[in-house]
């Protein structure tokens, strides 16, 4: 009979601590990348009363006598399954959909999350302004003009330079493409004005200088008489300015004294050759014209001297149509399609892409790689002990943090702009409650009715 009531006591003690897991998972209903968690019981240690016995030739075998002596906690699970993603519009709010956790840092120590609620501290580094933790990735690296991210480094801080600037670049390649027209006169000598100007195709574009200075690059086509599928091409840059800039052009790393190159189609209409006027003649490959000039000296700050500076006019490849220039019987349409240059700009904006790369909108129009969030996966999420603010550490059943990007080695994609919400089910909570109060109900009912049977017991000698 004492068994029956410390069997009730276990029950009423056990059930109070599902209860407790039940009102900390609907007290978080609403609490970002919080993860639900689930009570398991098992029963408890028997009192065995005999033990089995095996079958002989006379009787057969004979069970264990065995009573219960109640029923205790197996464990207290974190359910890690997929929450609801709500959208903010925040640029630095994101998601995880899929496995992993973001890493944060606090000192020396490092926590792991799924809330990714996060904003930029005074400095610009990526925290979660909850607590100041730093959300850790790897930042990237400019080298040559180009900005990457190395994944295999160690992680740091990631810094979000907002007002940055992004210097000045010099043009130093423009692709040319679309067509000449087959059509066009040629012009003898002799012609009149307006033949000159209806038989010469121009076609002009801005570049940059090192400073960011705009200049304007002319081309003229004209159609070569006496010579099938031969124009000439003058190039000028800046023809309106007062000072000249000089205008050279290099075919086949040959220096030029003058600004003109011929272009050579066949009879298919696409390039084959591109030459100088010295008869210098790149005929395979892709086809590339040097051009150089001067930077006016308007242009040129006090105490610097003049800079010569360089491009190459990417005309197409020999036999190509894509990205090439051709000749066809079609209204010409020669234009620069894609030059690299842009002047000096400042860092307006910036987005998240699903591998969590960071990359800066600059006001000059360029965009640059400005770092990469790093993901944590584990072989036993289950294994990971809360720390409070939605955050968790690693503990002796997690395994090891394995940090990889997003998308790599079974990790989820990051979802800028939205936040992962509880993952609780308030109707399987609900539910779950009832089942505890009828189960903290039937134990109280074990002790009482227990307490019934002794008093019982003391009564007899009446």
């Amino acid at each position: 009979m004492m068994r029956s009531l410390y069997a009730g006591v276990s029950g009423l003690q056990n059930h109070q601590i599902r209860m407790d897991v039940l009102g900390n998972n609907i007290s978080n209903i609403n609490t970002t990348g919080f993860k639900k968690g689930r009570v398991n019981f098992q029963d408890m240690l028997s009192q065995t009363m005999s033990g089995a016995a095996r079958p002989t030739d006379e009787v057969g075998g004979v069970n264990p006598k065995q009573i219960g002596l109640g029923m205790v906690i197996a464990s207290i699970d974190t359910i890690h399954t997929q929450g609801s993603l709500q959208a903010t519009g925040v640029m630095t709010d994101v998601a995880v959909q899929g496995e992993g956790f973001f890493i944060l840092q606090d000192g020396e120590k490092r926590f792991y999350t799924r809330a990714g609620a996060f904003g930029l501290d005074a400095d610009g580094r990526l925290v979660n302004p909850a607590n100041g933790m730093r959300v850790q990735g790897w930042q990237a690296q400019t080298i040559g003009g180009v900005s990457t991210v190395n994944v295999a480094s160690d992680l740091t801080d990631l810094i979000i330079p907002v007002g940055g600037k992004d210097p000045a670049a010099a043009t130093t390649d423009i692709q040319f493409a679309s067509n000449l027209d087959k059509r066009t006169p040629e012009i003898l000598p002799g012609a009149t004005e307006q033949t000159i100007i209806d038989g010469t195709w121009s076609t002009s574009f801005d570049i940059y200088d090192s400073f960011g200075t705009v200049h304007q690059l002319q081309v003229n086509f004209t159609k070569v008489p006496g010579i099938a599928n031969r124009w000439q091409a003058q190039v000028v840059v800046d023809p309106a300015a007062e000072t000249p800039t000089n205008t050279l052009v290099e075919v086949g790393a040959v220096n030029n004294a003058d600004n003109l190159f011929f272009l050579d189609f066949d009879n298919l209409g696409s390039l084959a050759a591109v030459l100088d006027a010295q008869g210098d003649t790149v005929a395979e490959g892709e086809l590339q014209v040097q051009v150089s000039y001067d930077v006016p000296e308007a242009t040129i700050p006090p105490g610097e001297v003049a800079v010569r500076q360089l491009f190459n006019l990417n005309l197409g490849e020999v036999g190509s149509y894509r990205n090439a220039v051709t000749q066809f019987a079609e209204k010409s349409s020669t234009k620069a399609i894609v030059q690299n240059g842009y002047p000096m700009g400042y860092l307006e904006s910036f987005k998240i892409d699903q591998s969590g790369v960071i990359t800066g909108v600059y006001s000059n129009g360029t965009n640059r790689t400005l770092g990469q969030v790093a993901l944590a996966s584990f072989t036993n999420p289950g294994g990971l002990e809360k720390e409070g603010e939605n955050t968790y550490v690693v503990s002796n059943n997690s395994g090891d943090a394995r940090v990889d990007p997003a998308g790599i080695a079974g990790k989820g994609k990051i979802i800028a702009g939205t936040l992962e919400m509880s993952n609780v089910d308030l109707a399987e909570q609900f539910t779950d409650m009832i089942v505890t109060q009828r189960g903290f109900q039937a134990n109280s009912r074990t002790i009482t009715t227990s307490d019934q049977m002794i008093q019982e017991l003391l009564t007899l000698k009446r």
